[in-house]
């Protein structure tokens, strides 16, 4: 088919006029769609910041390519463009925290046990019988010792004070401090290994 010069300027000016059909509206312009690379360079840092102080820093990475993988989808599945991407974002963002504690919350409560389920350990009365036959023990071997040795172990021991503060008290040397502890030490020690 041959087109003259007044036909192709006859299909060149041709408007729509008022009775003429639309296209669909599905069908939108390339520019209306949401451009994702922008609003990531855009929007990933104030994600990042909002889940960083929310989770760790590597589920942090995670979660913002999360978020704008499930804005893409949603994008794509809508009929009509996304009015409010940043919005849109956030509300994801927080929807995956949810999603994440209330995910974390089934995985505690799957392995609660409840306390009257656990068999509970009452006391070792053979481990209490021996520290009480040991305690008298010890009380035993203390009371055999010198009066002035035993004084001397109970003032070092018990109430903490040093072999200088006892040779002050006693009118002793240090040595001779330490020679009662000594004494008092081995006395014990022997008591405690005979059984």
């Amino acid at each position: 088919m041959r087109v003259n010069g007044d036909t192709l300027d006859a299909l060149m000016v041709a408007r729509l006029h008022e009775g003429d059909p639309l296209p669909p509206d599905d069908r939108v312009r390339a520019s209306e769609r949401l451009v994702l690379a922008d609003l990531y360079h855009a929007q990933a840092p104030r994600l990042f910041r909002f889940f960083a102080r929310r989770t760790d820093r590597q589920d942090a990475h995670d979660l913002v390519q999360e978020s704008f993988a499930r804005l893409a989808k949603a994008d794509a599945t809508r009929a009509s463009p996304i009015r409010k991407p940043e919005a849109y974002l956030s509300q994801i963002a927080t929807n995956l925290l949810r999603n994440r504690a209330r995910a974390a919350l089934q995985r505690s409560l799957a392995h609660h046990v409840p306390a009257e389920e656990v068999p509970l350990v009452g006391a070792d009365l053979v481990a209490a019988t021996e520290a009480r036959d040991e305690l008298n023990r010890l009380q035993n071997a203390l009371m055999r010792l010198r009066p002035k040795t035993r004084a001397i172990f109970l003032a070092h021991r018990l109430d903490g004070q040093s072999y200088a503060d006892i040779a002050k008290r006693t009118g002793l040397s240090i040595k001779g401090v330490e020679w009662h502890m000594t004494k008092a030490i081995a006395h014990l020690d022997r008591a405690l290994r005979a059984r």
